[in-house]
């Protein structure tokens, strides 16, 4: 089974990171509409982490992982 999430990384207030997780994206991935979504996030400052507020974006991935069942009941 594969799976695929889009992960957002920013940076906060207090110089840490923060990181949005997104299960199964749309495919194919459009890097504008990633970018627009993201500055929207820290235009809106609408999340509160751990880490602090949102005050920049840093980076997006796709993350893809794989598992291989070895033993089954």
């Amino acid at each position: 089974m594969t799976t695929k999430t889009l992960e957002l990384y920013f940076q906060t207030a207090e110089g840490k990171s923060a990181k949005i997780s997104v299960p199964d994206p749309k495919e194919p991935v459009d890097a504008l509409a990633v970018q627009q979504a993201m500055d929207l996030i820290v235009a809106k400052n609408i999340f509160l982490f751990a880490t602090g507020e949102i005050a920049a974006k840093a980076n997006a991935r796709v993350v893809e992982r794989t598992i291989t069942d070895v033993v089954s009941a």
